[in-house]
C-alpha cells in the first residue's frame, strides 16, 4: 500500500485547510477523485473529494481510518473495487473487501446514510463485464441485508445503450474514466437517492 502514501498525505493535510464543515464525504478511486465538479453538483450538501488515483477498495480499507479521522459527515458515498477487479481480483475478495469496509463504517459513523456506488461498466474492462455484474449482485445482495441507512445504487444498467453495451458519450478518451456527461448522470442518480432514500 505504499504507493498511496503521498496522496493520502495529501488527503489528511487536506482536511486540515477546508473551510467549511463537510457534510458529504466522496470516497474511492480515481472516478470519485477526478470529480472536479463536485460542489458545483451538489450544492447544499457541502461535499469534500476523498478520492485517491489508482485506489483499490482494499486500499480503502487500509487507510479509512486516517483518512476519515477529522470528519463527521452526515452521509458518505463510495465508489471502489473496479481496480480491485481490473488488477486480477476475484469478485469473492472484492466482496470480503467490502464487508471490511461495512464493519469499518458503522464502528467510525453509527447508522449515518451510505451509499455504495456499484462498478461501472466501462469498454475498457468490458470483456470483464460478467465479473463485474457477480461482483455488483455480491455486494447488492448484502447492502439488502443491512440496515436501511445502507443504499446500493445502481450506475452499470443506466450507463448501457440499447444494445446492452457502455454508452461511449459517459467516457473519457482512455475508455475507463467518466466524461461530462458520464459525471451528470451519476449526479442525477445519486441525488435521486439522496433525495428519496434519506
Amino acid at each position: 500500500m505504499y504507493w498511496y502514501e503521498d496522496d493520502v498525505k495529501q488527503l489528511e493535510q487536506k482536511a486540515q485547510n477546508l473551510n467549511f464543515v463537510p457534510e458529504t464525504l466522496f470516497y474511492g478511486s480515481s472516478s470519485i477523485r477526478l470529480w472536479s465538479s463536485l460542489d458545483k453538483d451538489f450544492p447544499g450538501f457541502k461535499p469534500v473529494n476523498l478520492g485517491f488515483g489508482g485506489s483499490t477498495l482494499a486500499a480503502c480499507v487500509w487507510f479509512f481510518e486516517r483518512i476519515m479521522k477529522p470528519y463527521q459527515p452526515k452521509r458518505l458515498v463510495i465508489y471502489a473495487g473496479d481496480n480491485d477487479l481490473g488488477d486480477g481480483r476475484h469478485p469473492e475478495e472484492v466482496f470480503i473487501f467490502f464487508q471490511e469496509m461495512a464493519v469499518k463504517i458503522n464502528a467510525r459513523f453509527g447508522n449515518i446514510p451510505v451509499y455504495f456506488i456499484s462498478l461501472k461498466p466501462s469498454i475498457t474492462r468490458w470483456h470483464m463485464a460478467n465479473v463485474f455484474r457477480f461482483t455488483n449482485s455480491l455486494i447488492e445482495k448484502e447492502i439488502n441485508t443491512y440496515p436501511a441507512n445502507w443504499h446500493f445504487v445502481d450506475v452499470f444498467s443506466p450507463m448501457l445503450d440499447g444494445g446492452g453495451k457502455p454508452r461511449p458519450e459517459l467516457f473519457a478518451f482512455d475508455g475507463l474514466h467518466l466524461s461530462a456527461k458520464g459525471y451528470a448522470l451519476w449526479r442525477a442518480i445519486i441525488l435521486n437517492c439522496i433525495l428519496h432514500m434519506g
